[in-house]
């Protein structure tokens, strides 16, 4: 049997094209599995996960929940709010008492950047990184890379345009990683306060002026704004940002063309994008999160095959 390259999924960067190609590829079986009248398979029966979460999280949390238990595994969950974490316990501490309870794997999603690295390096169990910060989400890179190669047929080759808050957002960085490596071309387009300086030397494009930016691409993957991570105005107000920057139908039947609309939620409806664009045939949306499932299942089904 193919194997993973790694012992923990904690970035794009750290894994390969092989890699990507082996979790699309069971990422497929587990896609016919969830169609099925009997959603589950006995492939984990022995594997025990926890869910740790230490940021809210609706969708990705529902969704390695749902992976988790339709491949039998034994599934615990924590939030932070509720416990220890508040009265000053560190991560290793909350983490080792949790593994201590026999967990095999931890699902980690933190606000420090580089947390389910430190993990890795300092507990006895396999880490997949479910958001570490404004540094990674690999999960769903990996199921945007999936819905455009369903969609389109293969992501080489496309021209993917990724709309909005780019500095703060974890969801683009690990985009740019898992598209490259698999030979799309890649630009990004915002206000400029929000692209990171240092984003040209990933191999990316900035393109200012979104029209352009939708001309040029097959994809457009437009990113919510997160003022949750801001503690100043980036820009002038959320009306103007809209305007310069969010997708509407006349604007998309004016291209003269057909372009695949993606958005990693939760939507702002009227901001990065108006309902009609959203519920529009030009949107994969509700696709990523089917396509999230089977690409969670996939993760910790080859994660926990490398299990001792």
């Amino acid at each position: 049997m193919k194997e993973l390259s790694v012992n923990h999924l904690l970035g794009i960067k750290y894994i390969n094209e092989n890699d990507i190609n082996l979790i699309f590829e069971t990422a497929d079986h587990f896609k016919e599995v969830i169609n099925r009248p009997i959603k589950k398979v006995p492939s984990l029966r022995d594997i025990t996960i926890a869910n740790i979460f230490f940021e809210n999280s609706t969708r990705t949390k529902l969704s390695f929940e749902l992976a988790q238990k339709r491949l039998s595994a034994d599934v615990i969950s924590f939030s932070a709010a509720q416990s220890s974490v508040k009265k000053g316990e560190t991560l290793i501490d909350t983490v080792n008492n949790i593994l201590s309870m026999k967990v095999d794997m931890v699902v980690m999603r933190h606000s420090n950047p580089g947390a389910a690295y430190f993990l890795s390096k300092n507990v006895k169990a396999s880490i997949v990184n479910a958001g570490d910060g404004a540094h990674e989400h690999p999960t769903q890179a990996l199921l945007d890379s999936y819905s455009i190669r369903e969609k389109l047929g293969d992501v080489a080759g496309k021209k993917v345009v990724i709309v909005g808050d780019i500095l703060h957002s974890r969801v683009a960085l690990s985009n740019i990683y898992a598209l490259q490596m698999q030979g799309a071309e890649v630009k990004v387009c915002g206000p400029k306060t929000l692209i990171p300086r240092y984003i040209e030397s990933l191999g990316v494009t900035v393109e200012p002026n979104l029209r352009k930016a939708l001309e040029w691409c097959d994809v457009a993957n437009m990113l919510r704004v997160q003022n949750e991570r801001m503690d100043v105005n980036f820009f002038p107000s959320t009306r103007e940002y809209a305007q310069q920057y969010g997708v509407d139908k006349p604007l998309l039947d004016s291209l003269g063309k057909e372009i695949v609309i993606m958005h990693p939620g939760p939507i702002n409806r009227g901001v990065e994008i108006t309902s009609e664009v959203a519920d529009s045939n030009h949107s994969v949306i509700l696709n990523q999160v089917e396509n999230g499932v089977a690409i969670r299942m996939a993760v910790i089904y080859l994660l926990a095959s490398k299990i001792q």
